[in-house]
C-alpha cells in the first residue's frame, strides 16, 4: 500500500480511539440493619439532563397499586384505570401534589399532573391496605436496583469529568417515606460504591388504618 494512503487511513481512525468512551455509574444499595442488598430503590442523580414530560398509569388491580411505586418526571400525567368489579376513591395529601378522585370505575375522566417535585403518596379512602408512591423528578437519570441491590445509570458527556455526584435514593421501607436519602459519591470510583439505607422491617399488618387513611376519615 502507498505510504500517503497508509497515512490517510491512520488519520481516519485516530479520532474514533481518542473519543471519550460512555461511563456509567453503579450503585449499590444496601440495609444498614440485616447488611442485604436492597431491591428496588429508586436511585436518581440530581442534575444534568432535565427529564421531558410523559404519560404514566398507576393501576388499582387486586387491590393495589400497580406499580407501588412510579419515578416520573415533572409535569407528567398520570392514568389511574381500575382494572377490579369494586369502585376506588384514589386521593393524595401530599405536599408535592394534593388530588381527590371520588368513587369510580374504569378510570376517572382526567388524567392527574404532577408539576412539582418531591414523593407523593396514594392512597384509597375505600381499601386502607392500598398504598402507592409517586416520585416526581426533573432528572433523567434514574433506575431502579435489581434483586442484588446494584442500579446503574449511564452518564452523558457533560459527567464525564465530574469527579462527585449527588445522588438521591427512595424506597417504600424508608422510615419517611415523604423524603429521599442523599449521598455524594465518586463517579471514578474502580468499584460501585456501597449506599447504606435504614429501613423499616419488612413485614407490616395487612389492612392496617395508617396515618394516610386517618387524615382522610378525620376530614
Amino acid at each position: 500500500m502507498p505510504r500517503n494512503r497508509i497515512l490517510l487511513l491512520c488519520l481516519t481512525l485516530a479520532p474514533l480511539g481518542l473519543a471519550a468512551e460512555p461511563r456509567a455509574l453503579a450503585v449499590q444499595v444496601i440495609d444498614s440493619q440485616s447488611n442485604k442488598p436492597v431491591a428496588d430503590a429508586m436511585v436518581m442523580i440530581d442534575g444534568g439532563r432535565t427529564a421531558e414530560p410523559s404519560s404514566f398509569e398507576m393501576a388499582q388491580k387486586n387491590r393495589q397499586f400497580q406499580p407501588g411505586a412510579l419515578v416520573i418526571p415533572r409535569g407528567s400525567e398520570v392514568n389511574f384505570p381500575n382494572l377490579d368489579s369494586t369502585q376506588h376513591h384514589v386521593y393524595s395529601f401530599s405536599p408535592a401534589k394534593t388530588f381527590d378522585l371520588e368513587l369510580f370505575a374504569d378510570q376517572p375522566d382526567a388524567p392527574v399532573v404532577f408539576d412539582k417535585t418531591g414523593v407523593v403518596e396514594v392512597g384509597c379512602n375505600i381499601h386502607d391496605q392500598m398504598q402507592g408512591f409517586i416520585i416526581v423528578t426533573e432528572s433523567a437519570l434514574t433506575a431502579r436496583t435489581d434483586d442484588s441491590g446494584l442500579a446503574t445509570i449511564s452518564l452523558p458527556s457533560g459527567f464525564i469529568s465530574a469527579e462527585e455526584l449527588s445522588v438521591s435514593i427512595w424506597h417504600p421501607r424508608l422510615a419517611n417515606t415523604n423524603r429521599t436519602a442523599n449521598f455524594t459519591v465518586s463517579s471514578l470510583a474502580p468499584d460501585p460504591p456501597e449506599l447504606t439505607l435504614d429501613l423499616e422491617p419488612e413485614s407490616r399488618q395487612p389492612g392496617r388504618l395508617d396515618g394516610l387513611q386517618k387524615r382522610f376519615r378525620d376530614l
